[in-house]
């Protein structure tokens, strides 16, 4: 508020623009909302189910789709007609390339031009710099999509057409293609990819899908400028993350066939090249692709808290995956290796993080991890259920992944509109949350600084 002079007095008059009062986590939320709504009205009218949604339920299934997490309160593949599966399709590839992203190719279709602002949100949407032409980036991005998911259709299809026909294989091969290329984790199976357990044609594409998904369009548009530079020209976080996600997905495998190859209801029932495809595929899913080849609600308490932290820490920014991000999980984990070994800057590959990235991440972390305890003790008071079929189902939901340990499915009223808020911030992002309630007041006031006791 500022104050102009009218006949000797002051009137105030507001200098906030409309941009000021609209930030920017506020129309993500809002632009979300306004997809969400409709959609959950939508499904449940008679034509999108074969019995009737009530609306909890229909915005449940929604805001999974929408969040591409995966978790459902009905069985997709029998409770949905065609003109629902295909709604879900759409809501997940929606989901996949985000609300900005979705304008961009809206406006763009209809040969209108996006608002300097609309430029601005959707390159902060996919980690792009200011200069990067969004028009030229959003067409790459769409020309990937539909490339990696007409792949998957055709080897999906190797499999399914011969099983199913050619009308029914073929929709099979394209709803679980979008599904998998988006981390949805929708799948028309009500065993989900169980009965594909050991079968390296359907495990490997629906796996190569999700993990080019999680990948994140700044490292695909990245190596597409630079991979012929070599990797020493990369940027900072496609080196992280071309490094990073192989090593998770070999310790995950790992970790999960030590931990589950001697459960005869999880991996023990399989010969050897089936447990190591089975833990392969586990290990990639729990990055928040959300589809299971094995009963998840079977596994040991040891493998589920293998399965959380991965699940935690999740796919790439940028991504159709979720999670805290694999760059906050690196930057935190660089930041405390710095700090054990008293150095004053957090370096990798020979470039320095900057104080902002650090702090990011470590508020990132910290903000995650309120959110999760109090959906947890919300879903504790909630729901009859053990505490780690409670933790991991929140965990699930929050990471956007969708595995289930057996609760989404018994989930109360209360419970289901509990998931549903902490899918909408798990995609979102739990500091888009932060920004939008919290009211920053800049002040050009510097007090002294001073050391508290922490450790």
């Amino acid at each position: 508020m500022s104050f102009i002079p009218n006949r000797g007095m002051y009137v105030p008059i507001k200098t906030e623009n409309r941009d000021k009062r609209w930030s920017e986590p506020k129309i993500i939320i809002f632009s979300f909302l306004a997809i969400l709504i409709p959609a959950a009205i939508l499904l449940t009218l008679p034509v999108f189910s074969v019995s009737g949604l009530s609306f909890t339920d229909a915005l449940f299934t929604a805001t999974s789709a929408i969040s591409v997490t995966g978790l459902g309160v009905v069985d997709t593949g029998s409770h949905f007609s065609i003109s629902g599966k295909i709604l879900l399709m759409f809501l997940m590839q929606i989901g996949g390339l985000g609300q900005m992203t979705l304008s961009a190719v809206l406006l763009y279709m209809f040969g209108l031009r996006l608002s300097l602002r609309q430029q601005a949100l959707t390159k902060e949407q996919l980690g792009q710099e200011q200069f990067t032409n969004i028009r030229r980036l959003v067409k790459h991005i769409i020309i990937f999509v539909l490339i990696c998911e007409l792949i998957g259709v055709f080897f999906l299809s190797i499999r399914w057409v011969p099983e199913m026909g050619w009308e029914q294989g073929l929709f099979f091969a394209v709803f679980h293609s979008i599904s998998a290329f988006n981390n949805a984790g929708f799948s028309l199976f009500s065993d989900g990819l169980t009965r594909y357990v050991d079968d390296p044609l359907v495990i490997i594409t629906i796996a190569s899908l999700f993990i080019f998904g999680g990948l994140g369009f700044t490292v695909i548009s990245d190596l597409k400028r630079n991979a012929h530079r070599g990797f020493h020209f990369l940027s900072l976080h496609s080196k992280i993350m071309i490094i990073a996600t192989p090593v998770l997905l070999f310790v995950g495998t790992v970790m999960i066939w030590l931990l589950e190859h001697h459960n005869s209801h999880t991996l023990g029932s399989l010969n050897e090249s089936g447990q190591w495809l089975a833990a392969f595929f586990q290990s990639a899913t729990a990055r928040t692709a959300g589809f299971n080849s094995v009963d998840i609600g079977q596994f040991t308490q040891p493998g589920l808290l293998i399965m959380m932290l991965l699940m935690l820490i999740g796919a790439g920014s940028t991504s159709t995956g979720g999670g805290i991000k694999v760059s906050t999980f690196v930057v935190a984990i660089l930041a405390t290796w710095s700090f054990l070994k008293q150095r004053d800057r957090v370096v990798l590959f020979k470039r320095t993080i900057s104080n902002q990235t650090v702090t990011k991440s470590l508020a990132i972390i910290v903000v995650s991890g309120i959110v999760l305890t109090i959906a947890m003790f919300a879903l504790m008071i909630t729901e009859k259920a053990p505490f780690y079929e409670v933790m991991f189902e929140t965990i699930s939901a929050f990471a956007t992944v969708g595995v289930t340990a057996g609760l989404t499915a018994t989930l109360s009223e209360p419970g289901k509109y509990i998931m549903i808020v902490v899918m909408i911030i798990g995609r979102l992002g739990p500091l888009t949350l932060a920004y939008m309630l919290a009211r920053p007041k800049p002040t050009l006031l510097k007090y002294p600084e001073d050391n508290v006791a922490a450790g």
